[in-house]
């Protein structure tokens, strides 16, 4: 069952790339090969480096918004479930955004909050 999965997932991608480069039009020329700036003739270097800093935040940023995607579930649901798992339920989500609470603490403690 393993190597079926296995060969399905790579014969997928493989198959749609393969129709795909029999398919497309192929027609370069040298407007074509211009970089696209929002319809602007593009100016000066294309390689600007971006403050390591834009990346950090986004990368909170997404783990925090996962984590607003796991409680809401867990916060809606809570009552129903409530009088079934009792309070382990609520344990596993205490120990959920105590280790985001870690995580946080690390970050700040590093300064990664921080914007100079």
């Amino acid at each position: 069952m393993i190597a079926v999965f296995f060969v399905v997932g790579i014969a997928l991608p493989v198959v749609a790339l393969s129709v795909g480069r029999l398919l497309r039009p192929h027609d370069p020329s040298a407007d074509k090969s211009v970089t696209y700036e929002s319809g602007v003739d593009p100016t000066g270097d294309s390689w600007v480096q971006f403050n390591v800093r834009y990346y950090l935040f986004a990368l909170l940023f997404v783990i925090f918004d996962v984590e607003a995607v796991f409680l809401y579930p867990w916060a809606v649901s809570y009552n129903a479930l409530r009088s079934d798992m009792g309070l382990m339920m609520l344990l596993e989500m205490v120990i959920f955004v105590f280790f985001l609470v870690i995580g946080l603490l690390y970050a700040w403690k590093k300064k990664v909050l921080e914007w100079k």
